[in-house]
């Protein structure tokens, strides 16, 4: 008895190790790409091919092509009004999903859905499609509203989550007490939906900056993102600056997703605190 429970245990180790082994594999397999640019946007040589010392050249000269500049102006000014737009339409869109009832809510969230699972190209074409229809100018302004477009989905599908976890009947109980439907979603609703609607924000922050495939089909001449940048620096050969760009990129977005996880585990262990001490 007891030597079939050890062969169970050295089982379970040896499972255990090659799961590990595995998940190491695989997460070379992703970063390896990421890692060898970021070091490689610190290479004095032009050169991928070899190493020959560190630099900070390639940032100066990324911060000092206007083109560049242009771009992550455009790029930032139209993720922030974008991320904010979407939030506040994601937002209220997803508090009147989560009231209705029968087959009219699912049919909104299979209509919400078919953004996200599209292939983007489809979606970008739909969109230039729209806009050629109503023979809008393309250029900053249809760049934002595809943008929008684009990210609405993901903030509905970030705070809907956070509205089935809500106390049952916590807004009829504020409306019994005499608060209007605008207080009580304003002072019940939303405070407890927080963590949702911050990890919405940052979700379509994220995708806007991120994106290259709906800003090339909905950007007209004198306006582009950074994605399209590297596109046309990589079409005409790549350079130092493409990783020095790229890696500030990843960095911008990897604090991004640490301040997400740390605002969510801030709210979740202020929430267990008052549970506590009530």
């Amino acid at each position: 008895m007891e030597r079939k429970e050890e062969i169970t245990i050295l089982k379970r180790r040896g499972s255990k190790f090659f799961q590990n082994i595995y998940l190491v594999i695989i997460f070379i397999f992703l970063y390896a790409p990421i890692a060898a640019l970021m070091i490689f946007s610190f290479n004095k040589s032009k050169s991928m091919g070899h190493i020959t010392g560190f630099t900070l050249h390639w940032y100066s000269e990324l911060f000092r092509n206007e083109t560049i500049l242009s771009a992550l102006y455009y790029t930032v000014t139209i993720a922030i009004i974008a991320s904010i737009v979407s939030t506040i339409f994601g937002t209220i869109t997803a508090i009147g999903i989560y009231k209705m009832r029968g087959k009219r809510k699912k049919v909104l969230l299979n209509i919400n859905y078919l953004p996200v699972l599209n292939t983007e190209i489809v979606t970008g074409i739909a969109i230039m499609s729209l806009f050629a229809f109503f023979q809008m100018d393309f250029g900053f302004r249809t760049m934002l509203i595809a943008h929008i477009m684009f990210c609405v989905p993901y903030v509905i599908l970030s705070v809907l989550p956070k509205l089935r976890q809500l106390p049952a009947n916590a807004e009829e109980a504020a409306l019994d007490l005499g608060a209007t439907p605008w207080y009580a979603i304003r002072k019940v609703v939303i405070p407890q939906i927080k963590p949702g609607i911050i990890s919405g924000f940052l979700m379509a922050f994220t995708m806007s900056i991120d994106d290259f495939v709906i800003s090339f089909f909905n950007t007209g001449n004198g306006v582009s993102n950074l994605s399209i940048e590297i596109y046309g620096m990589a079409r005409r050969g790549i350079k130092p600056e493409i990783n020095a760009l790229s890696t500030l990129m990843f960095t911008t977005v990897l604090i991004l997703l640490i301040l997400a996880n740390r605002k969510d585990s801030i709210i979740k262990n202020n929430t267990n605190r008052e549970e506590l001490e009530g």
